[in-house]
């Protein structure tokens, strides 16, 4: 079923019904698919007159905290971050089937407009008593959910301002607030947050310090990338269906990550560059980043990482390349007219978590421990 509405200058549909796919009935609708829009309905600011600094932009304009719905686990917080915000996360811990001893601690960042409630459509909590992702004597993972905060974005409607990550404010050195030419800036308080839920975590003694892993979807997924190529705890990453944090869409303040410290603002140092990296993105994505995605991994690749590049098609088979039908464009092509197959079989795809791929993913994390020094 769907319906047209109009709204902030663009046109949308809202589509509803049961998505079937790979024999799978996933319990969810589709939402809000932008069919035309002005490009001012969705700046987030004015590229003209918008200043650029050393971590790209400004810390998003905030708009309001997010508390979850942990449902099947704990609800942790509030915990008030450096701008005085209440931060929550839930917590999912394996039940008696899982072995005695310090697990593995999986980190799942949601996408942005959709929260908390994602990860039951996943099946990465499916996996939870059975796999064994850590020592080679112990089943079971503990998973930890931070909640982001309702924020301006630079995406397209309807993501304009939504739950999600600030990856734009690319501020994530491990040392916390730095000086950059006489001026102070301030760690990015989401990355401050998954930190301090973390260490709340570790300090209980129930986390393999040498197991730390992360993965997320879709800005979730960017703000996973960003976080982790700048956290030396952090073991590995595998992401779904990320954008690129380092420069997408309306983003006015691109950079290139570099390890080394940058000599100008167009650069950004990243403290984790060993990080192991599997990106797992459709082939048609959307408003078409799948070649955004390659880029990403042109990027972080040019500084030595190493990144398992994997693109599925509709049905999850492994394929080689993107649909240059979905988009071209580095950067992204948000624009309906020109790249229709982005907001309709794009974001079919990016809507819908690879379920066959969730093993993969965590026996890629199983097999990627942190290296100590």
């Amino acid at each position: 079923m769907r319906a047209y509405y109009t709204l902030r200058g663009c046109t949308f549909f809202v589509v509803s019904g049961w998505v079937r796919r790979l024999r799978v009935v996933l319990l969810t609708p589709l939402y809000l698919l932008a069919v035309s829009c002005s490009s001012a309905a969705w700046q987030n600011a004015d590229p003209d007159t918008f200043a650029c600094g050393p971590f790209g932009d400004s810390p998003a304009h905030f708009i309001e905290s997010a508390a979850p719905y942990c449902i099947g686990g704990t609800r942790l917080g509030p915990w008030k971050d450096s701008d005085s915000h209440k931060r929550y996360a839930c917590l999912y811990e394996p039940g008696p089937a899982a072995s005695r001893g310090p697990l593995p601690l999986l980190i799942y960042l949601h996408p942005s407009l959709f929260s908390t409630q994602t990860i039951h459509l996943t099946n990465l909590l499916h996996y939870q008593e059975s796999l064994q992702i850590g020592a080679r004597d112990r089943h079971g993972f503990i998973v930890l959910e931070p909640i982001g905060r309702k924020t301006a974005h630079y995406y397209p409607f309807p993501d304009r301002e939504a739950v999600g990550w600030d990856n734009w404010y690319r501020q994530l050195n491990p040392d916390g607030d730095v000086t950059v030419r006489g001026t102070k800036y301030k760690e990015n308080v989401d990355a401050a947050t998954i930190d301090h839920f973390v260490a709340e975590q570790t300090a209980t003694g129930k986390v393999d310090r040498k197991r730390i892993y992360v993965t997320g979807w879709s800005n979730g997924a960017a703000m996973g990338l960003l976080y982790a190529l700048n956290r030396r705890n952090i073991a590995a990453l595998a992401v779904y269906s990320s954008p690129d944090p380092f420069g997408a869409l309306e983003d006015p303040c691109p950079q290139k990550p570099t390890k080394h410290p940058p000599d100008e603002d167009a650069e950004i140092q990243i403290f984790n560059p060993q990080l192991p990296i599997l990106e797992i993105h459709p082939n048609c994505d959307i408003v078409g980043i799948c070649p955004n995605s390659e880029l990403l991994t042109s990027q972080v690749e040019s500084v030595g990482t190493n990144v398992d590049d994997l693109i599925v098609n509709s049905l999850g088979e492994r394929v080689k390349t993107c649909m240059r039908a979905c988009g071209t464009n580095p950067i992204g092509d948000d624009d309906p007219t020109t790249n229709p197959l982005g907001w309709t079989l794009g974001l079919v795809n990016h809507n819908i978590w690879p379920l066959t791929w969730t093993r993969t993913i965590l026996e890629f994390l199983r097999d990627h421990p942190l290296k100590f020094h």
